[in-house]
């Protein structure tokens, strides 16, 4: 059996995939389509993150392919579609850096509340904004959760520690799922309405895509932080600066885009004056979760093929 990674796999874990398979570990090819079209005939199976766009050309060549671990969680970058038609099982890595995603959520809403990154840039530049610039708790705020998943549903539990108070949309969880995490399942509007911080915790969707918007973000009547460790597309980045310049948000962490990498026209828009926080789709990466994925996706590989 002929394995191929594609991206980083922690190495405890592909040293265990070599001592059962044939294992190619080639990281150029997550952004090299067309050679890895021309070889993905040769493997029976494909790990890959989120770069490898394992769409439907790269598919149709796979005609040894059985079976495609994701080490993470978002599927959108694999044509899933395909797959299932053509008895392909794709698996991701469900669960295993929902804590780092939930720490990363709890960190950026602390330093976002209390304006930590301006606060950082009038101090390093010499000023000393110990009254100018305002900070907030997050004890008594109101955290609202769009999606009720695992990680939402973590972030909750995090949240308590400090007396937050949880709300959540999610129109396919039932109420009472809310209740065993002391969590109000409202509808949409109501959490723009009453969020101090608005966590996203969707997939991608036709439905979801350009959820938050302009119009979205005139609902927001308490200027809330905004925080997408989820998809990028969710949120309308020209409308999310738009709503910020005017004060319709008080700041916002992005850790995934429309684009990635970030396009620097974007990036050209973000003013050293502006409370945010920009990260490299990294919410979920840390050492741990590195660790727990790629051993995950590991031992799926060797149960799948019964080794």
């Amino acid at each position: 059996m002929k394995i191929l990674i594609t991206e980083f796999m922690e190495a405890k874990s592909v040293e265990f995939l070599q001592a059962n398979f044939d294992v190619i570990v080639d990281e150029d090819l997550s952004t090299d389509t067309n050679e890895l079209k021309k070889i993905i005939n040769n493997f029976d199976a494909l790990i890959v993150r989120n770069k490898t766009q394992v769409n439907r050309e790269v598919l149709e060549n796979a005609t040894n392919l059985k079976f495609v671990g994701r080490l993470g969680v978002g599927l959108d970058n694999i044509d899933i579609e395909f797959c299932k038609t053509n008895n392909i099982h794709v698996q991701p890595a469900t669960g295993m850096n929902a804590n780092s995603v939930a720490e990363y959520v709890i960190n950026t809403s602390l330093s976002l509340l209390k304006n930590i990154p301006l606060i950082h840039q009038e101090t390093s530049i010499g000023n000393w904004p110990r009254t100018s610039i305002s900070s907030r708790e997050i004890r008594g705020k109101t955290i609202g959760l769009l999606g009720f998943g695992l990680i939402a549903k973590k972030v909750s539990n995090l949240a308590k520690a400090f007396n937050a108070q949880i709300i959540a949309y999610d129109p396919y969880v039932d109420p009472s799922v809310g209740n065993e995490f002391d969590t109000k399942l409202l509808d949409m509007n109501e959490i723009f309405k009453l969020s101090d911080v608005i966590s996203i915790h969707l997939p991608l969707t036709d439905k979801t895509k350009n959820l938050l918007n302009y119009e979205a973000f005139k609902k927001m009547l308490k200027k809330p932080i905004i925080i997408n460790s989820s998809r990028g597309s969710i949120i309308n980045e020209e409308d999310l600066l738009k709503a910020y310049d005017e004060k319709l948000i008080s700041g916002f962490a992005l850790d995934v885009y429309d684009r990635e990498p970030v396009q620097k026209s974007f990036l050209e828009r973000i003013q050293s004056n502006t409370n945010c926080i920009l990260t490299p789709h990294v919410a979920g990466v840390t050492e741990e979760s590195n660790a727990r994925v790629s051993e995950f996706i590991a031992n799926a590989v060797k149960e799948f093929f019964k080794l």
